[in-house]
């Protein structure tokens, strides 16, 4: 097979994949996710009372602890209700209201985290309402298992005593003390509250009783197709291990995690003690989703955080927690390109002309791989009618046809693969822009220009994406088609369209880097067009 045979097979074959590849995406969200989540409001609608689901049973040294209801009866996992139940829980139920600069944190009478509420003025829903991290039948956070069965089933039975009903730290950091007593222990948990949300806790139980706490259901907000959602690990080698929603399919034992957090697109449910590691059993629950319990023997220490993964509120409580942020196999590219991202917007002020900056800096950059590219495509544009001349008078001689495609390669200084490498080259790039712009809690309530109000939330009006499908075909009718296959030209004109339907939903940040990145590529393709035209009328 020669060269330019090997070429065209290679640009077929990535051309299918990529539109099979969104094809697959845009199918998923409307035949599967969209119906699910249809379905799973429908039913929450009808949820007249709260009903929990309590993790999986947890076992250690051959103990075991049963998954019980608020009145202690064992859970039937297989019964359990899989809608999303309303995010507000009984007022009865609450023993504690804690009030930060940054949150309202709900505790319950099991003396869990009932709900947490975002009370910064960007952080709203659907509705304009304070956005809540969690639904009212998932697991709780700071919810403690005991080792002993029968411990376990009377720990859900007895109602913890709270030392202050209303705890108000939004400006000096308070302490709070909540105590369960039981027949055979009396387990305490001492809080101290910080005004930016975190806090610091310690878990007691007397008689040596051996207990387990979690971290909770990770919060769900946004969990959809685009971004990781689930659980990661820190461990003491600085390793990260990440178990995605759906995918445990047994429990999994950690030793020695700096932090472990539960996470969607945006929010977490972190613990972390950085001074003494800590021990997790994570089990699948009745859908394959992780849920960590940290072995807490008799006494345990550590601090917490349940809110947004913003970069700089994670810096500041320890830079290690920055790695809660998620950006997938390019990290090690996203993360100083996010820097940069947040640099640039301390002086400008503006995350959307922030990304617009960043994106022509990237373009700058990737400039020269791009000029390569560029000029390979105009160079076999030239040549294809002597291309094609050789394939005819050779075609029963691939051997002949394929040297004389060499020569004729090499007199003119033309490479088949100088358009795909290049391309290559900037795709972890591309992957990694992606991967910022997609995680970026920043961008949440952060407005651009008239009509843009969210970057973080998709472009109400589809100006962005439809302006991002119009500036991708221009660039397909000005860049030079090698291509020979009629099927190629028109699934390679049909992208434009597929682009654009899928990239209806997409965040508008996210939308405004690929319309940007597309005005700069015509811009360069252009340019090099007009060289090779000068070049051409002067050979005349």
């Amino acid at each position: 097979m020669n060269n330019m045979n090997q070429n065209n097979g290679m640009q077929k074959r990535m051309l299918i994949m990529t539109l099979v590849v969104f094809v697959f995406f845009i199918a998923y969200e409307f035949l599967v996710l969209k119906p699910q989540q249809e379905a799973k409001a429908a039913l929450a609608k009808q949820e007249q009372t709260q009903k929990q689901n309590s993790a999986p049973d947890v076992n250690a040294s051959n103990t075991q602890m049963v998954s019980t209801d608020v009145n202690g009866n064992p859970i039937d996992m297989s019964k359990s209700v899989d809608a999303l139940s309303p995010k507000t829980i009984a007022s009865s139920q609450i023993v504690s209201v804690i009030k930060t600069a940054k949150n309202i944190i709900e505790i319950d009478t099991l003396g869990r985290v009932a709900q947490v509420t975002l009370v910064e003025e960007k952080y709203k829903d659907e509705n304009a309402k304070q956005i809540k991290l969690f639904e009212a039948n998932q697991l709780r956070p700071l919810e403690v298992r005991f080792a002993d069965v029968n411990l376990n089933t009377e720990a859900f039975k007895v109602s913890t005593v709270a030392s202050l009903s209303n705890v108000d730290a939004s400006t000096s950091a308070q302490e709070l003390v909540l105590t369960q007593t039981l027949s055979g222990t009396v387990l305490t948990k001492k809080f101290t509250i910080y005004p930016d949300g975190h806090y610091d806790l310690t878990v007691s139980s007397t008689n040596d009783k051996q207990f387990f706490i979690t971290n909770g259901f990770r919060p769900n907000v946004l969990a959809d197709m685009y971004a990781v959602h689930g659980f990661i690990s820190k461990l003491n080698d600085s390793t990260l291990k990440t178990i995605e929603d759906g995918s445990l399919d047994k429990n999994h034992d950690i030793v020695g995690a700096k932090f472990i957090s539960s996470f969607d697109r945006y929010y977490t449910t972190v613990i972390y003690n950085f001074e003494k590691s800590l021990s997790v059993s994570v089990m699948p629950d009745s859908e394959s989703n992780p849920q960590a319990f940290i072995h807490g023997g008799n006494n345990v220490s550590f601090s917490g955080f349940m809110g947004p993964k913003n970069h700089r509120d994670l810096d500041t409580l320890n830079p290690e927690l920055i790695d809660v942020i998620d950006y997938g196999w390019f990290t090690f590219i996203a993360k100083p390109m996010f820097l940069l991202l947040q640099f640039i917007q301390g002086y400008i002020g503006n995350w959307g002309w922030t990304i617009v900056i960043l994106t022509i800096l990237i373009k700058l950059v990737l400039y020269p791989l791009s000029y390569k590219g560029m000029v390979s495509m105009q160079k076999l544009k030239e040549l294809a009618p002597k291309m094609k001349e050789i394939q005819a008078k050779y075609k029963d001689d691939k051997q002949k046809q394929s040297m004389h495609m060499m020569e004729l390669y090499k007199k003119h200084g033309a490479n088949p693969m100088g358009g795909c490498l290049p391309l290559i080259l900037q795709i972890p790039v591309f992957f990694a822009i992606y991967r910022v712009l997609l995680n970026a809690i920043e961008l949440k309530g952060a407005e651009w220009i008239f009509w843009v109000h969210d970057l973080a939330e998709m472009d109400p009006y589809f100006v962005l994406p439809i302006l991002m499908g119009a500036t991708m075909f221009i660039q397909q009718k000005i860049t030079p088609n090698t291509m020979q296959d009629e099927m190629q030209k028109k699934i390679f004109q049909f992208l434009p369209v597929v682009f654009t339907f899928f990239f209806l939903w997409f965040p508008a940040g996210l939308t405004l880097y690929w319309f940007i990145n597309n005005l700069f590529t015509i811009g360069q393709q252009y340019f090099i067009n007009q060289i090779f035209e000068k070049k051409r009328v002067e050979k005349k």
